[in-house]
């Protein structure tokens, strides 16, 4: 199937389901119920053109193309296979509102502006183990920002006694949370997991090349690092909680 043509439908696969996923906080009962299921139905059907797509750009002769939109791409096409199957049991598909049309902007973006960084094919199998946990981890941390901005949103909106509109279809203000700092949990070890793995397998970390890489991801480790600790010893939510996490996806987005 001709490239651009996939490309095409992967994109309106995606802003259909966020289009759907957001029509569906203004229906009714029946309505939720249809068009969630039809939203991750269409979810799922561009998740699969757009692995296409990264296989065809990303893989090559080579090794793997890691080229800027290249390895956004492939990060968007990872946040959003974590969101569709989270949402088969876990009430998060809100969050394809925001992910959807990123990742629809991410083909957009490779699309037009086709660059090549190679990792050579004959890389080892740690930094190869090394790069997927940390694109798992940068995922992970990207789906807990747009949470915590959500949690954010509703907590202002139930403050001010303003209940209605999409607020009435997000799922109570302690499983949004929940959910939030469970996203967050599991990106900070995947995060840990990639910084022992560069460590002890790469050589050169603090390179001229790598150190600022290196710097930000263990600054963006500590942020986080410290939102779970204030989190378990003080109970940090609302306000202060989406400020450390923003924080920490922040300083991760610019060591990427």
């Amino acid at each position: 199937m001709n490239h651009t043509i996939v490309a095409f439908l992967a994109i309106a696969c995606y802003l259909a389901s966020g289009t759907i996923i957001a029509v569906r906080l203004f229906s009714d009962r029946t309505g939720k119920t249809l068009s969630r299921h039809l939203g991750i139905i269409i979810g799922m059907v561009g998740v699969t053109l757009h692995a296409f797509l990264l296989y065809q750009n990303v893989v090559s002769e080579g090794g793997l193309n890691f080229s800027f939109f290249g390895a956004s791409s492939l990060i968007a096409w990872t946040i959003v296979l974590l969101l569709i199957l989270s949402a088969l049991t876990k009430p998060v598909e809100n969050l394809g509102i925001t992910l959807l049309p990123l990742a629809a902007l991410s083909i957009a973006l490779d699309m037009h502006f086709p660059a090549e960084h190679i990792l050579a094919a004959n890389s080892s199998w740690a930094l190869r183990v090394h790069v997927l946990i940390s694109l798992l981890a940068y995922s992970l941390l990207a789906m807990a920002s747009v949470q915590a901005i959500l949690l954010a949103i509703q907590d202002y909106h139930l403050r001010h006694r303003h209940p209605g509109g999409f607020i009435r279809a997000l799922p109570p203000l302690q499983t949004m949370e929940a959910l939030l700092f469970e996203m967050i949990g599991l990106g900070f070890t995947l995060l840990t997991v990639a910084l022992l793995s560069g460590f002890v397998f790469l050589e050169d970390l603090f390179a001229q090349h790598l150190v600022h890489k290196t710097i930000l991801s263990i600054a963006a480790w500590l942020v986080f690092g410290t939102l779970l600790w204030g989190r378990h010893r003080s109970g940090w939510r609302g306000q202060k909680a989406l400020s450390w996490t923003l924080s920490g996806f922040v300083v991760l987005m610019l060591a990427y």
